[in-house]
């Protein structure tokens, strides 16, 4: 399964949504960091029910027999699980915002704290890469003939670094924020 479905599931977490419903959500806040379509939400939310990680009944007091979707057990465990797990893949940006975004819906402030922890590995592990590759390229010479073009892709290789910095002093004052909890 994708992030989608995981984001699905933890908006599920406060009850029972219609597709509408939950392409609202998506539109009102989520979209900012990760988009999903109509169809796609759609196919998620099919995608949980076949694997009992969602229900569906029909609205008692809709005409137009909507169906409402809602979390299962063992769609809240499945939901627990990914976000306490590592982050993995290439750009790992939006699932670290979908999980900052229903890391209150974790309910025991441990779990927050482990999610937190978790997802500071990665940002710091992709920042050590990002140094390592930046003192690499400043220690290698560059030929005469490419020096104009290496300025331009060490400024690239440079906001990455800065990024993934603001990414890791961000997440730190998340981590306050869940610290001050106690």
């Amino acid at each position: 399964m994708g992030a989608v479905h995981f984001v699905i599931l933890g908006l599920l977490l406060s009850g029972p949504l219609s597709l509408y419903d939950v392409h609202k959500r998506f539109t009102a806040g989520i979209s900012l960091f990760y988009s999903a379509s109509f169809g796609s939400i759609q196919r998620a939310l099919a995608r949980l029910e076949a694997d009992a990680y969602a229900t569906v009944t029909n609205s008692p007091d809709s005409r137009r027999r909507k169906k409402l979707y809602a979390s299962t057990p063992a769609g809240e465990a499945a939901w627990r699980q990914w976000m306490l797990a590592p982050i993995e893949g290439s750009a790992p940006e939006t699932d670290v915002l979908a999980k900052v975004f229903l890391l209150g819906r974790l309910t025991n402030p441990v779990d927050r704290r482990q999610a937190i922890e978790v997802m500071g590995l990665r940002i710091r592990a992709d920042l050590q890469g990002l140094r390592d590759l930046a003192s690499s390229l400043d220690s290698a010479a560059v030929p005469g003939a490419h020096e104009v073009e290496f300025l331009f892709q060490r400024a690239t290789l440079e906001y990455g670094i800065r990024s993934t910095e603001l990414a890791l002093d961000w997440l730190r004052e998340v981590e306050e924020m869940t610290n001050d909890e106690r």
